[in-house]
C-alpha cells in the first residue's frame, strides 16, 4: 500500500509557477522543482507525469491568476480610457516593483519555445486571444458611449493594445525607471 501524499499538488503547481517565471522552461531543472517544491523526484513525477506536464499546469495557473488580473481591471466602471490607462499603468508598476523583473510568463514563454513547444504555444495564444478580445470589448463599449470614435477598426486597435502590453512586458525587465513605460502609454491612450 502506497504512502498518502504529503504535499498539497494545488500549492505545488503555485511554487512551481514561480521557478517557471523566474527560470524558464529549459533553465529549470527537475532538481530546481524538488527543491522549491520540498518534494522527492518520485513525488514530483508520479503526481505530475512530467516537468512538461508540470509547466502546463504552472502556466495554467499564471492565465487564471494573473493573467486575468488585468481584464477584470479593464472591466471596472469608469470612463475607458482611464480605465484602460490605470491597467497598463498598474502593470507597469507591478513591473517595476518586482524585484526578479519576470515579465509576463506568457510573454517570456513565447519568446523562449515560440512554435517549439506546440502545447505551450496554444496556452499562449488563448491568454494572448483573451486579452485581445478584452481590449476589443472595452474600444467598443468606448465607442457605444462616444469617448472613441466609431469609425475606428476595434479589432485592429485590440491588436495594437495586446502589441503594446507584449512590448512594455519585455521593456519592464530592463527598465531603469518608468519613463519610457509611461511614454508608452501616454501615446497609446491619446493616440485613441
Amino acid at each position: 500500500m502506497g504512502r498518502p501524499k504529503q504535499f498539497d499538488p494545488d500549492v505545488a503547481v503555485e511554487q512551481a509557477m514561480d521557478v517557471f517565471w523566474r527560470k524558464g522552461y529549459g533553465a529549470t531543472t527537475p532538481q530546481d522543482l524538488v527543491d522549491a517544491l520540498g518534494i522527492g523526484k518520485g513525488s514530483l513525477y508520479n503526481t505530475f507525469g512530467s516537468k512538461h506536464a508540470l509547466f502546463e499546469a504552472a502556466l495554467g495557473r499564471y492565465r487564471d491568476s494573473q493573467a486575468v488580473a488585468l481584464i477584470e481591471m479593464l472591466e471596472e466602471p469608469g470612463p475607458v480610457k482611464d480605465r484602460l490607462r490605470g491597467a497598463l499603468r498598474l502593470l507597469a508598476e507591478m513591473d517595476l516593483a518586482d524585484p526578479d523583473r519576470r515579465g509576463c510568463m506568457a510573454v517570456n514563454t513565447a519568446a523562449e519555445l515560440g512554435r517549439a513547444d506546440e502545447s505551450a504555444a496554444r496556452l499562449v495564444r488563448r491568454m494572448l486571444d483573451r486579452t485581445e478580445d478584452a481590449f476589443r470589448a472595452l474600444i467598443e463599449e468606448g465607442q457605444r458611449g462616444g469617448e472613441i470614435a466609431a469609425d475606428r477598426d476595434a479589432h485592429a486597435i485590440g491588436s495594437l493594445l495586446l502589441n503594446t502590453v507584449v512590448g512594455m512586458r519585455l521593456i519592464a525587465r530592463v527598465a531603469e525607471g518608468p519613463d519610457r513605460l509611461d511614454r508608452v502609454i501616454d501615446a497609446v491612450i491619446d493616440s485613441l
